[in-house]
């Protein structure tokens, strides 16, 4: 059995999220990713949000089909109540020395339904107060009208020129955050894989004997334990 010390020398696995506007190519990269950086000898596992697999995954999964309706603040706690269910497998995952590359996170949630009449991007924060903080965001650039070029754009709720706009602008203001870089999407995708490994592989590196932070905390400790957040609709929110 290992010791007590031992087990605090054991390097943590990186948190690394993929970003972008539909159809940017997040998912064919992140699957790409895991299989290179496995194959390197790297311990990497893949998430992807929504995961639709779930009970709260299969209502979203309809929803975004247009298989039903429902009130815009309910589906925007739909998709943190989502990412909340899966931290514990996550974090566990990072702690045991595994890297996880995620296909969307937290920022697609704020991103998206800031986009949408009535909501400011600081509100639809506040469900996500206290997720684990990525060690490197991949933003992939791609304007709306390139998207729309792509295949199979238009097929799901969200998948419209003018919204997806409105979410890059989102975005916008969101990657001031030390952690992001933003890459241009508009290239070929051995291209685009190899930069991004490159700056995978570096954060691995970087991150082995650091703790793993919160996200949109005012601040957090080096061993990532959540600082409480004091307004009450974090508070409340962080539980669905």
């Amino acid at each position: 059995m290992p010791s007590t010390s031992s087990s605090r020398l054991m390097k943590r696995g990186a948190l690394v999220v993929l970003e972008g506007v539909d159809r940017s190519g997040k998912s064919t990269q992140c699957k790409m990713l895991k299989d290179t950086l496995n194959n390197q000898g790297h311990s990497v596992e893949l998430f992807r949000f929504p995961e639709r697999s779930t009970a709260i995954g299969k209502v979203i999964a309809d929803y975004l089909a247009k298989k039903c309706e429902l009130d815009d603040h309910a589906v925007h706690l739909l998709f943190s109540a989502n990412r909340w269910e899966l931290m514990p497998d996550l974090k566990k995952h990072i702690e045991n020395g595994t890297t996880v590359i995620v296909d969307r996170y937290a920022y697609s949630g704020a991103a998206f339904t800031a986009a949408k009449p009535g909501f400011s991007l600081d509100w639809c924060k506040q469900a996500d107060v206290g997720l684990p903080r990525p060690d490197l965001v991949l933003f992939l650039t791609l304007t709306p009208e390139q998207a729309a070029r792509r295949g199979g754009f238009g097929d799901e709720r969200y998948e419209q020129t003018d919204f997806q706009k409105r979410v890059a602008a989102n975005y916008s203001k969101l990657s001031g955050e030390d952690n992001w870089k933003m890459i241009d999407a508009d290239k070929d995708i051995d291209t685009l894989h190899t930069e991004l490994t490159q700056l995978i592989t570096s954060t691995i590196a970087a991150t082995k004997s650091s703790g793993l932070g919160t996200l949109w905390t005012p601040a957090s400790d080096c061993s990532g334990s959540p600082v409480k957040e004091k307004t009450r609709l974090g508070q409340e929110e962080a539980l669905v």
